[in-house]
């Protein structure tokens, strides 16, 4: 599949729908709060979205909000916002007010390819499918359980 431009498309999944895991179980950080660049707490990463291709990790999906689990917000943030993987957070740098204003997804009425580019627009980063993108140093080699 490709985009408007013969640019390939991503095709992602989340990690919790697979029968992957990421290969050093200290570097999931699924279940770590998400700390923004001013050390507000922006919620908790719930699951991963992988490049089942290239095996790496591509968006945290972190959901923020609510009351005991009702009124949440998912927010699709791409790991090149990471700036560090602490022990029991992760720091973005990124702001509260940047994220609560990203692109929404709805799998019933979104486009996921023009989700993902107007999510990596939004943010002011280079999509990982384009040239001269420079990946993160981020937890990303997946492997599957036997």
């Amino acid at each position: 599949m490709t985009g408007p431009t013969n640019t390939p498309t991503p095709e992602l999944i989340r990690l919790g729908d697979t029968d992957r895991t990421i290969a050093d179980p200290d570097e999931d950080v699924r279940g770590s709060r998400v700390v923004d660049v001013d050390g507000e707490d922006l919620g908790k990463v719930t699951d991963l979205l992988i490049d089942t291709r290239a095996d790496h990790v591509r968006f945290l999906l972190v959901e923020h909000g609510g009351i005991l689990g009702f009124g949440t917000t998912k927010s699709y943030l791409p790991v090149d916002a990471v700036a560090a993987v602490r022990e029991d957070d992760v720091l973005i740098d990124r702001d509260l007010r940047t994220v609560a204003g990203a692109p929404e997804y709805d799998p019933d009425i979104t486009d996921e390819a023009s989700f993902y580019r107007n999510t990596y627009g939004y943010y002011g980063l280079t999509p990982y499918w384009q040239a001269g993108y420079v990946a993160p140093r981020f937890p990303g080699i997946m492997r599957h359980d036997s």
